[in-house]
């Protein structure tokens, strides 16, 4: 498995893992391969030290800390991220009508569609008291923290 860092034209880094250097030019090439911030296509690698693995990883137990059999849950709670930032590119910016949008749905006086926007902290206070589920997330992250 090989694992890319990767970056967008709109400077997204992101990481991409592929079953080999050729299936990542493959996927690159037939526009497979997008950000999932934004969704383009227009992807290159970003330079990155390798991890070398020499031996057996040390047991959990031990001071050198935990084993990387934790790595699935990394990856599952990764590709969880990805299918949520696509969920969230897909649907529809509502803007500053998000709180009113969010209870005409609840309501049956506007179609059930998923929705992004933006509410005070009070209009979502009031949203989550009267039963209306809404997730809120903080806004994007001009860089990434890494």
């Amino acid at each position: 498995m090989k694992v890319l860092d990767l970056q967008c034209a709109n400077k997204h880094a992101f990481e991409g893992w592929f079953a080999s250097e050729q299936e990542f030019q493959r996927q690159l090439a037939q526009d497979l391969v997008q950000c999932p911030f934004c969704a383009d296509a227009r992807v290159h690698k970003l330079l990155s030290a390798p991890r070398i693995q020499r031996g057996a990883a040390p047991p959990s137990n031990s001071p050198a800390g935990p084993s990387h059999s934790q790595t699935p849950e990394v990856s599952e709670a990764g590709q969880w991220l990805s299918r949520m930032r696509e969920w969230v590119a897909g649907s529809e910016d509502v803007g500053e009508h998000f709180a009113r949008e969010a209870r005409a749905m609840h309501e049956g006086d506007s179609p059930g569609r998923a929705i992004r926007g933006v509410a005070s902290a009070e209009e979502t206070r009031e949203l989550l008291s009267d039963g209306i589920l809404v997730l809120p997330v903080p806004p994007a992250l001009s860089e990434p923290l890494h």
